[in-house]
């Protein structure tokens, strides 16, 4: 106990900035310990809001769109490079059958659904934006539109 009390009446001394410095140097600790074997590791959530970079929220928005998009392709190429050199490593398939091969109708149909997914989680932004600036009870097609006038 004795030994605590002094712990506290010294950090009390303490300037702000060694306080400061001495949380972040805890928190970095605990960070970098690995999660027990039972416990369950919390996801991290971003709080706040997302910054702004322009002035303009839909270049913002576009920014964000291309950022994801670099994400997506990265992890792509990566997962890709590393099925065609195993496929070269057990000699399974050739650089030459993977640029030359033609899918079926099924894989067809497999990726225009993942293709769409993907376009779907891309323009969600865009969409919400749309949405939110058409508001409820505008008209949506044209023909609604030329009905709206005609009226």
């Amino acid at each position: 106990m004795a030994k605590r009390t002094r712990t506290r009446a010294t950090a009390a001394k303490r300037p702000k900035a060694a306080k400061r410095t001495a949380a972040r140097k805890r928190s970095a600790k605990a960070q970098q310990a690995p999660a027990a074997a039972g416990s369950p590791r919390l996801a991290r959530v971003a709080k706040g809001r997302k910054p702004r970079y322009f002035a303009d929220p839909a270049t913002d928005k576009l920014l964000w769109m291309s950022l994801t998009l670099m994400e997506e392709l990265s992890v792509t190429r990566d997962r890709l490079d590393v099925v065609e050199r195993l496929l070269a490593r057990k000699r399974l398939v050739s650089q030459t059958e993977i640029d030359g091969w033609v899918g079926d109708a099924k894989a067809a149909a497999a990726r225009s659904t993942r293709r769409a997914a993907f376009v779907e989680r891309m323009m969600r932004a865009a969409e919400a934006e749309l949405a939110e600036a058409t508001g409820r009870g505008m008209p949506m097609s044209e023909r609604e539109v030329v009905a709206a006038v005609e009226e």
